[in-house]
């Protein structure tokens, strides 16, 4: 045979080198060389490779093919090396079928015998450049490749195999050669496995790329996953005498892909309903037994209980310890309630606490902060032996020696920076042990469920607070401030039960900013009255937490939704919610935009400096009560002096029905000028409804202010604790500019007190606004969404007293969420004189 570049002499091992030519074993053209020299297999890689079909190359002579004459010398010798197991790798030069000249990369691996006759297989490959850096191909291909290979007979019986199938399999060669893959490993997938060659046997269709689920003589617990193909041997008269097959362990690739379904089968079927328990009910009910034999899921008190009260917020940048020893955790040993459990043994553990009993469990020698800054903890191997749980936990370390539960795998729940519980998977039933793997799993499904979680936790506080929000008192005035000049009109309907659902508000909100409000409820009569009213405090609450429009309308339609749910049967002391509509819009004045939603209500109307008149085109969103369906924001540009009006359905349609018609006469009738804005108000409404009409008009008008440049004072600084005496000579600066010296001592305190805490606890830039309105308004931004928490500070104590002082010396503050962050401000009482 003909051969590039040098190769050892017949007898001397193969040195390793650095190959520039490299190949993928997979892709090869394999053929089965009797000694004589004679082609007795062909396969369909070879026919690929070299064009020449079965029945034209088997039982001819292989040195056919080449290029050059083949040399005997060379060739006894590569027989030697194969019958001694080393081998022979070498390129050479090919001639295919079309008449053209390839070089091959030639592997002559093994020696063996079929039907009688010693054969050798044969592998090559195109020979193409590629830069790579190792061991030898040879090398590779007997001990180092990941892809195990063995030929079997007709029978099905092997008759050789690589080092690398060995090894998966755990079996010696020498228990193989001989004997069939049943023989050798019996199971189910070995008998599919091998109905699977016979069919190949049957048809010469190779197979390629079947996967299964196997085990290994080693360690029988661990399943393994491996890719197969198998390929048929084909003589000279296109009979198959036997295949080849090839073994790929793809165990990281099937794992990774069992986690993926796992998790998003878990995001599928846990958090069906708003209900803390049930969820956790649902996360228990998931993982057993697909993930575990045994699954705990316990919740802290105030989760589980909304009228319990109980600090656990996280994202203070305390440590656990440090927030026990805070007070925000009253006990180093959690108070939980069992809230999920399920198990592959009927009834769970007997030993162990039911659903609705209270736990304290943690795993040895963990105690709570484990559960505000732990990470999962895997226990491969427990023992009930063990003085820890021995000691710490007596009736579940007997429990562990009467089930055999073995593997351990606990969870923390958190949910957006706050502390839920704690998850439990235990395995019992199945014998393998829990790996590291396992823990990113039950990392995903314990943080998908812990969200679900604390969505019901959000969901059952907010419906507690909407309750407490129907007894509030609404207000009796209309404050607009220096922003908005405010009028409004109410005309109840002419209906014998009279009382009507409409109404409209103007709330003042943080940073000089206010909101606009007005609403319809159907109906009439003290439900509707009763509805209205509890819709109205209802905003009024949800403002208050600076809500963005489609989310505040998002949170009224929840509680329509739920108003509706809690009707009682009998229907006689309930005020049943038949739908309302709503719009909502905030008011900026120092950037003069306005941004609202709406919620099946009619779009406001604008009549810009100009007299031009706008119906604006906001989304529509749904009635509140339908849920299910977004609501969305739209913005605008109101300029100084622009007339925006809110109003009800009843002002546009009239006895006639025609929205379209009504929003006309609204617009000319908003187009008179020089009316006083109240007596504005009155004209319109007089004018759209001469007489008494079937349902309530609301109307109201509201024209805009600017906070103009000299109201405003901003500016940013550094988070550099060095920063926070130039900020107060800067704040005192600004003061005695706006005439409000008297203001200077309490305002340097306060924003001396806010820079400070934001250097402390955020990063990034800090900014500085002050805007004097009504009222003064101190602002100071940072990038943190953690809030501050109003502490009183014990005698003793050398701080913890700033949010108090803060809250001492202004009229009030909060926190304002922004999408870089948060915004902390505070109000003032002007002095008098200038109020």
């Amino acid at each position: 045979m003909a051969c590039a570049g040098p190769e050892p002499e017949p007898g001397e091992p193969s040195p390793p080198r650095t190959p520039r030519h490299s190949h993928d074993t997979a892709n090869d053209a394999t053929v089965v060389v009797a000694s004589s020299g004679t082609v007795v297999g062909w396969t369909h890689s070879a026919q690929e490779l070299l064009g020449y079909q079965a029945a034209e190359v088997v039982g001819r002579s292989a040195g056919l093919l080449l290029a050059m004459p083949e040399d005997p010398v060379r060739v006894a010798g590569i027989a030697e090396r194969c019958r001694a197991g080393v081998g022979w790798r070498g390129v050479v030069d090919v001639r295919r079928r079309d008449g053209s000249r390839i070089e091959v990369d030639l592997r002559v691996s093994a020696a063996f015998h079929l039907d009688g006759r010693e054969c050798f297989l044969v592998s090559g490959s195109e020979r193409r450049p590629e830069w790579t850096v190792g061991q030898s191909v040879l090398d590779a291909f007997l001990s180092g490749s990941p892809i195990g290979i063995a030929v079997m007979d007709q029978d099905l019986r092997y008759v050789w195999m690589n080092d690398t199938l060995e090894r998966f399999g755990g079996v010696p060669r020498e228990n193989r050669v001989g004997h069939h893959l049943s023989d050798v490993l019996p199971g189910l997938e070995t008998e599919a496995i091998e109905t699977l060659m016979r069919g190949v046997l049957d048809t010469g269709v190779p197979v390629i790329d079947y996967e299964y689920l196997g085990w290994t003589w080693a360690d029988p617990r661990r399943k393994r996953a491996y890719s197969t193909s198998y390929l048929p041997l084909i003589d000279s008269e296109g009979v198959v005498t036997g295949l080849c097959y090839m073994v790929l362990d793809v165990t990281d690739r099937w794992n990774a892909q069992q986690r993926l379904a796992l998790v998003n089968d878990a995001g599928a079927s846990i958090g069906s309903t708003l209900d803390v328990m049930r969820t956790a009910q649902e996360l228990a009910d998931f993982a057993v037994p697909r993930f575990a034999d045994f699954v705990m899921v316990d919740l802290l008190e105030p989760v589980t209980s909304p009228g319990v009260p109980g600090p656990w917020p996280l994202g203070t940048g305390l440590s656990g310890a440090e927030l026990i020893r805070s007070g925000a955790f009253s006990t180093s040993r959690p108070r939980m309630r069992r809230a999920g459990m399920s198990s592959v043994r009927e009834g769970c553990p007997e030993a162990i606490r039911q659903v609705g009993d209270p736990v304290d469990f943690v795993p040895p020698p963990h105690d709570m902060r484990y559960l505000i800054d732990g990470e999962p903890l895997l226990i491969p191997v427990v023992d009930p032996d063990d003085h820890l749980w021995a000691a710490e936990q007596p009736d579940r370390s007997a429990s562990i020696r009467e089930y055999g539960l073995h593997s351990v795998i606990c969870v923390p729940m958190r949910a957006r920076d706050t502390v839920l519980g704690l998850t439990t998977f235990v395995r019992s039933v199945n014998p393998a042990p829990f790996e590291p793997e396992d823990v990113l799993s039950a990392r995903e499904m314990v943080a998908r469920a812990a969200v679900c979680v604390d969505n019901a936790r959000r969901y059952t506080h907010e419906h507690a607070a909407a309750l407490t929000l129907q007894r509030s008192l609404l207000p009796h005035t209309l404050p607009g401030g220096m922003t908005l000049d405010v009028a409004s009109s109410y005309l109840p309907a002419d209906v014998k039960d009279g009382v009507g659902g409409d109404w409209f508000d103007v709330i003042p909100l943080s940073g000089a900013r206010v909101a606009l409000v007005v609403g319809d409820v159907v109906g009439h009569g003290i439900a509707a009255a009763a509805t209205m009213g509890r819709l109205r405090t209802a905003v009024h609450t949800l403002a208050d937490m600076d809500l963005p429009p489609d989310e505040l309308l998002a949170h009224l339609d929840d509680l329509v939704l739920r108003l509706s749910d809690e009707e009682p049967e009998s229907g006689e002391q309930g005020t049943p919610v038949l739908g309302a509509t709503c719009l909502y819009a905030v008011y900026d004045p120092v950037t003069q935009r306005c941004t609202m939603a709406r919620a099946g209500h009619p779009p406001p109307v604008v009549v810009a400096p100009d007299g031009r008149i706008t119906f604006l085109e906001l989304p529509a969103g749904p009635p509140l009560g339908l849920g299910g369906l977004p609501f969305e924001t739209a913005e605008t540009e109101l300029p100084e002096g622009s007339l925006i009006g809110l109003y009800t359905n009843g002002l546009i349609e009239g006895r006639d029905q025609d929205p379209e018609l009504g929003m006309s006469r609204l617009g000319g009738a908003l187009a008179q000028r020089g009316l006083p804005l109240d007596a504005l108000c009155a004209a319109v409404v007089e004018q759209l409804v001469p007489v008494p009409q079937p349902d309530d008009v609301a109307l109201l008008l509201a024209r805009t202010h600017e906070l103009s440049a000299d109201h405003i004072a901003s500016w940013e600084v550094t988070a550099d604790p060095a920063v926070v005496a130039g900020v107060r000579a800067r704040t005192a600066r600004q003061l005695s500019a706006w005439g409000l010296e008297e203001l200077v001592m309490t305002t340097e305190l306060i924003v001396s007190e806010l820079v400070t805490n934001a250097v402390r606890y955020a990063s990034g830039p800090i900014r500085i606004r002050l805007l004097r309105q009504s009222v003064l308004i101190c602002e100071v931004a940072d990038t943190s969404s953690t809030s501050p928490r109003l502490r009183h500070a014990r005698t003793t104590d050398e701080g913890g007293r700033g949010l108090f002082l803060v809250a001492q010396l202004t009229r009030r503050w909060g926190t304002r969420y922004t999408a870089d962050g948060k915004i902390i401000w505070t109000e003032q009482e002007l002095p008098t004189t200038r109020a």
